[in-house]
């Protein structure tokens, strides 16, 4: 599966994307998390972005009803992944757009990207 997330301590679920993540598999993570959020969970995101291809092209990606719910709500996103995907990561991520703070690290630092998260 392209999408997937498990929860970790210290509230921190790692969310792993990689090939072509479709919108139906990114939506089914998004709804796997909402539970927790509603109960009052502040979710740290680790995502990894692991033989990633990108995002489905064509998709209705304009659902922004999860972030209009839940984005407050989410403390921290950590992307890490090859260096040429920082951008596109950081706008799906909404940096800039949402209250918490998203920060992008290279593959080869996940041990700072975990350190940050803390």
């Amino acid at each position: 599966m392209p999408a997937s997330i498990q929860r970790e301590s210290n509230n921190t679920y790692l969310l792993t994307l990689s090939g072509t993540v479709l919108r139906s598999e990114f939506g089914a993570v998004q709804d796997q998390t909402a539970p927790d959020i509603e109960t009052g969970v502040k979710p740290r995101i680790l995502a990894i972005l692991e033989n990633f291809e990108g995002w489905e092209l064509g998709a209705d990606w304009g659902d922004l009803e999860f972030l209009f719910s839940h984005s407050n709500e989410i403390a921290k996103i950590a992307i890490v992944g090859e260096p040429r995907w920082e951008h596109d990561a950081l706008a799906f991520a909404g940096a800039g757009f949402r209250k918490s703070p998203v920060k992008f690290f290279p593959t080869s630092q996940i041990a700072e990207a975990r350190a940050w998260l803390a």
